[in-house]
């Protein structure tokens, strides 16, 4: 990865930088959770309390990120900032997680949520061929076109939006309230520090994930050093605010019993607030909105793997682009993963598989701030971490909060997610680790001295 790349033209705006944080994180979770937390929680308070810890934890994320992202403005993520902020091997661990599972998993969990909410209104359909089909749909348009992408995503995004807002709205003024009350009682202490409060978290912080989406493609992003900090923390409070509100209409419209253990909490919710026909209509609006969400990632997820293609022999065909500037192959290479977790795993081993997995590259990253710091003063940061330094200490007692809690809960979802990184350590020893450390420690002595040359500091941030 050169500096030449920051003179590229950009095709990513604040505003489909922030479509593209909205629609990641508006996702599978906040359609689909909720029946899985309120199996062991039943205090309206306790199940709103969890998703604003949710939302803390995100924004706290999302506030560290932009440090990293600003100072760092190039695509690939928590690839890019592990490998020059602690070793290219770390980094690589990192940028394995993404490529195998930290995109493919919840586009997987997106698509069959969104199969299982179109089979709910049309039960001879097959849910998990709809799903298949979406995902190579929304992959073949990523693949084409940058600019008709981006276009797409942010059509997708508003329509997405708009129907939740439309379901608050008429949640409020239709729904019969249930016999659910939301006001702090004695035994809410007790269970907010409880196992089931912890594994729920689980579920909710990957509804809220996608709070650092646009780091993915920030070389691509115009004025990454401004618009990446705004499009993260204002994709994340837009997101938090209509999350709270939606699970309060769930919660509000619909019986708690006929909730648990169930996957479209939203269709059913909309059964009690529009009939069984407007419930039916709400499920296809549900399903397309869902179509955002796989959209989003399959945008972001190629440019990891690229990144990894960019740096590695081995990999370099991942890194190859169609004439429209577009990582086809790591498409292609994410869209076969996708298809495998589609056809062979369940919803639910997947989301506490990838909570465990992406928390703890998460947390490494967030450390890496304070760490950054110390090793490079020097370095100009456009942005610095608001409320630097409880924000990201916030996240990283959460972040470890809720590792012990589902190791101990889901040890075997949990040893799968370590395996995963073992495999990846594996894979970096024959994959040319000495041309990787190499590449990373020319390009970061390069990115340092961009800063020390006003020259070179203005051609970085394409100004």
């Amino acid at each position: 990865m050169s500096l030449n790349q920051q003179q590229k033209p950009k095709a990513i705006n604040l505003f489909t930088a922030t479509c593209i944080v909205v629609a990641n994180m508006i996702g599978t979770g906040v359609f689909t959770s909720l029946g899985f937390q309120v199996v062991d929680i039943k205090s309206g308070f306790t199940l709103l309390f969890l998703w604003m810890v949710g939302g803390i934890f995100a924004l706290c994320g999302a506030l560290s990120y932009g440090e990293l992202g600003a100072a760092m403005p190039y695509s690939g993520g928590e690839y890019y900032y592990l490998s020059r902020i602690y070793h290219p091997v770390v980094g690589f661990l990192s940028g394995w997680v993404s490529v195998t599972v930290g995109f493919a998993a919840p586009i997987a969990a997106a698509a069959m949520a969104l199969g299982a909410y179109f089979k709910s209104v049309f039960p001879i359909m097959s849910s998990t061929v709809i799903g298949l089909a979406v995902v190579i749909g929304v992959s073949l348009i990523h693949s084409r076109n940058k600019a008709f992408g981006s276009y797409f995503q942010q059509i997708f995004t508003i329509l997405k939006v708009l129907l939740i807002v439309i379901l608050i709205v008429c949640g409020l003024f239709l729904a019969e309230p249930q016999q659910l009350g939301f006001l702090p009682s004695g035994g809410d202490i007790n269970l907010i520090f409880s196992s089931p409060f912890a594994i729920s978290l689980v579920y909710v912080t990957y509804s809220y994930s996608g709070w650092n989406a646009a780091v993915y493609l920030a070389s691509e992003v115009e004025s990454p050093e401004k618009n990446l900090p705004r499009s993260l923390v204002g994709g994340t409070l837009i997101v938090m605010g209509l999350y709270l509100l939606l699970n309060f209409i769930f919660l509000h419209s619909t019986p708690i019993d006929n909730l648990v253990g169930e996957l479209e909490v939203g269709y059913i919710a909309a059964n009690h607030i529009f009939g069984s026909f407007g419930a039916k209509i709400m499920g296809i609006m549900i399903s397309f909105g869902l179509i955002s969400s796989i959209s989003s990632m399959v945008l972001a997820g190629p440019r990891v793997t690229q990144a990894i293609g960019e740096d590695i022999p081995l990999f370099k065909l991942l890194a190859r682009k169609n004439s429209s500037g577009i990582p086809y192959f790591a498409i292609i290479l994410q869209l076969f993963i996708v298809t495998v977790l589609i056809l062979t795993s369940s919803f639910e081993a997947v989301i506490t598989y990838l909570g465990f997995t992406l928390t703890l590259s998460s947390f490494i990253t967030v450390l890496g701030v304070f760490i950054y710091r110390l090793q490079h003063p020097e370095v100009h940061r456009p942005y610095k971490t608001w409320g630097y330094p409880f924000t990201p200490i916030i996240f990283l007692a959460i972040s470890l909060w809720m590792l012990v809690f589902i190791f101990i809960d889901k040890p075997v979802e949990s040893l799968t997610g370590i395996g995963t990184v073992l495999i990846g350590f594996i894979v970096y020893l024959f994959a040319g680790k000495n041309k990787l450390s190499w590449t990373s420690a020319e390009e970061k002595f390069d990115f340092i001295s961009a800063y020390k040359n006003e020259e070179k500091e203005a051609r970085f941030f394409d100004k």
